[in-house]
């Protein structure tokens, strides 16, 4: 059954899912999850300029519309995925201009809404609602609900669209495995064993490969997506998660949690060529679109390492919110708010 959004005034949710924009400039969205707070970073200075308050259980991903003015958040709730805590059943809608909620998408339940990701083909917005094992599909512009999809998988907890705007590949995180969907058709197609557990998902520049990093193992699966079946596993100095190719599709870049360092994938040789420190924690991986710079998050330091892609070292830390985790790239001008 198909559930109309109310617009109605709420308060900000907490983490960023990165949407790949065509501009340089833009503000970079952080999702500060200790405080319940979504900052605005000034990447022309690297400093937070603003940290607008969730009000509320936390969400985990954020993801920007394409003209940069606004970001859309899913209300998770207060617990990671597969843990006991509240289960979220709406999501917010933030113009960044003004730096407010300006409208609302109730799901009509609890379904732990989370990775948010734009279809540059169809113009559509595509939310893990996890405890549904779908993946609801809504208008942005009209903030209904507008089909699902079903994942065939518990724990369908992250998404990523080929470029190509045909197909979106879930991350199950308990069940090890990638959904593989049809979303013209809004079908699952395919159901791919990775590992006892599995986290974060991203897809190559070119979509032949999708990439997840195994929770068991300190690997990375690598997905033939024409096969629909692990080519091959890249070793990694300790468990991987979140992960980033670069434009140009030479690397990949893999946050490594538990080695507190950022692993460098050259993808031609399927290894890693370049292991980087960086502050304790790093989750998610950003590239900005013209490459050269990767911001990682550091969920227990309060930082975001930005990486140069030239010369593959920590070039600055930025100052975030505490437990920074997810992070979108919101295209255009600074907005100075209101």
């Amino acid at each position: 059954m198909l559930r109309s959004a109310q617009v109605k005034p709420l308060l900000l949710a907490g983490s960023v899912c990165f949407l790949m924009s065509t501009h340089s400039n833009g503000q970079l969205i952080v999702a500060n999850k200790g405080d319940q707070s979504v900052g605005i970073v000034d990447t022309t200075k690297d400093v937070q300029i603003a940290q607008i308050p969730e009000g509320g259980i936390t969400a985990h991903e954020v993801a920007s519309a394409p003209d940069g003015r606004t970001i859309y958040a899913p209300i998770y709730g207060n617990s990671g995925v597969g843990k006991p805590g509240t289960n979220g059943r709406n999501m917010v809608v933030v113009d960044l201009d003004s730096r407010r909620v300006v409208g609302n998408v109730d799901f009509g339940h609890g379904v732990r809404p989370h990775c948010p990701i734009f279809n540059a083909k169809d113009q559509l917005l595509y939310v893990t609602t996890e405890l549904d094992k779908t993946v609801s599909v809504i208008d942005p512009k009209t903030l209904k609900i507008v089909g699902t999809i079903p994942t065939g998988q518990e724990e369908s907890h992250m998404l990523a669209i080929s470029h190509d705007g045909t197909r979106g590949y879930t991350a199950n995180v308990g069940p090890g495995t990638v959904s593989v969907l049809d979303l013209k058709a809004r079908k699952e197609i395919a159901i791919i064993p990775i590992s006892p557990h599995t986290q974060r998902i991203s897809v190559s520049v070119d979509d032949k490969l999708a990439f997840t990093a195994d929770q068991t193992q300190p690997r990375l699966a690598v997905v033939d997506t024409a096969t629909n079946k692990v080519k091959t596993w890249v070793p990694l100095p300790a468990s991987g998660y979140g992960t980033a190719p670069t434009p140009d599709g030479r690397w990949l870049i893999v946050a490594v949690p538990g080695a507190n360092k950022v692993s460098v994938v050259d993808l031609s040789a399927m290894k890693v060529v370049k292991n980087i420190d960086v502050p304790k924690a790093p989750q998610a991986v950003l590239v900005r679109p013209d490459g050269k710079t990767a911001y990682v998050s550091c969920d227990a330091s309060h930082k975001i390492a930005a990486i140069d892609t030239q010369t593959w070292k920590v070039d600055r830390l930025i100052d975030a919110g505490p437990t920074c985790d997810g992070m979108a790239w919101a295209a255009g001008a600074i907005s100075s708010g209101t």
